[in-house]
C-alpha cells in the first residue's frame, strides 16, 4: 500500500535510513514511555517499535498514513491515536518522552503544547527547521534568541545535536533540518504560575528593536520601569535575568 504526500500537512518524508536511526537512539537511554508525534510513513517509527518501550503511543492527524501504518506495522494496532496533537489531551498519566519529526508549519506550536505538559514531558527528541531549531537553542545576544528560546530554557537543558539535509528528504525541502533535545531541567529557576511568565516574556519581545521600557510600557506603570536594564533590548537579557526581572516587577 502506498501513501500520498500532503503538502497541506507540512509533509516531507524521511528516508535517510542512517539519520532515522540516529534520530531514535538520540532518546536517553532509560526512555520507557514515549510519544511519537507524525509517524507519518514510520520512518523512525519501524525503529521505535523495535525498541520494546513500557508504553508506545504515536499520533497522526492523516487517515491516509494510520491505514498505511495499520497495514504495513501489525504491531502498530492499539498504539496510533488519530487525532490533531495540537487539540489532543496528555496521553499519559506519568512522565513520559516525545519524539518526531515535526512538521515544519507546526513545530513552535508542538513546543508550546510540549510546554503545557511540562509536568510531565521529561524529554523532547524532535527534527525541526534549522532556523526554528537555532531559535529555541541560541542563547541572549543573539539575533536568534527569542520567546521560543527563553520558554523552553526556563524548564528544558536544549542541545542541538546535528544537521539534517534536505536530500535525506523525499520531496526534498528547501531548508535544512536540525535535530534537538531538551531533557527537564525540573524548573531550578523556580517559575510557579508558567502562564503570566509566558505573558510576560511575550510582551517583552512584543517590539524587538525597542527598549524593554517601551515593549512593557502597557504592562506596568512608567516608575516600575526605571532602572538601566529597561533601557536594554529583550534579546540582551539572559533567561536568569528575564526571571530576575519578571519577579521584581510581579512583586
Amino acid at each position: 500500500m502506498q501513501y500520498t504526500l500532503k503538502k497541506s500537512l507540512g509533509q516531507h518524508f524521511l528516508h535517510d535510513e542512517d539519520v532515522c536511526h540516529r534520530i531514535v537512539e538520540s532518546l536517553s537511554p532509560g526512555a520507557s514511555t514515549v510519544l511519537e508525534i507524525g509517524p507519518g510513513g514510520g520512518a523512525i517509527t519501524k525503529y521505535l517499535i523495535e525498541k520494546k518501550f513500557t508504553h508506545y503511543l504515536c499520533v497522526e492527524i492523516d487517515e491516509e498514513k494510520v491505514n498505511y501504518l495499520h497495514k504495513t506495522y501489525p504491531a502498530l494496532q492499539g498504539h496510533i491515536i488519530h487525532t490533531d496533537f495540537l487539540h489532543m489531551d496528555i496521553p499519559y498519566e506519568g512522565p513520559f518522552s516525545v519524539i518526531g519529526n515535526f512538521p515544519y508549519n507546526i513545530s513552535s506550536q508542538i513546543v508550546f503544547k510540549v510546554l503545557d505538559w511540562r509536568d510531565q514531558v521529561t524529554e523532547v527528541v524532535g527534527m525541526f527547521q534549522k532556523e526554528v531549531a537555532l531559535r529555541i537553542a541560541s542563547k541572549h545576544g543573539s539575533k536568534d534568541y527569542g520567546i521560543l528560546s527563553v520558554l523552553t530554557q526556563v524548564y528544558y537543558n536544549v542541545e542541538y545535536l546535528f544537521d539534517i539535509p534536505a536530500t535525506c528528504f523525499t520531496p526534498p525541502p528547501k531548508v535544512v533540518s536540525g535535530l534537538l533535545r531538551f531533557q527537564r531541567n525540573d524548573n531550578p529557576y523556580g517559575i510557579d504560575d508558567y502562564h503570566s511568565f509566558r505573558k510576560f516574556v511575550k510582551a517583552a519581545f512584543s517590539q524587538r528593536r525597542k527598549t524593554l521600557r517601551n515593549s512593557l510600557k502597557s504592562s506596568f506603570p512608567a516608575e516600575q520601569l526605571q532602572e538601566a536594564i529597561f533601557g536594554q533590548r529583550a534579546e540582551q537579557l539572559s533567561v536568569q535575568e528575564f526571571v530576575n526581572l519578571y519577579r521584581q516587577l510581579k512583586g
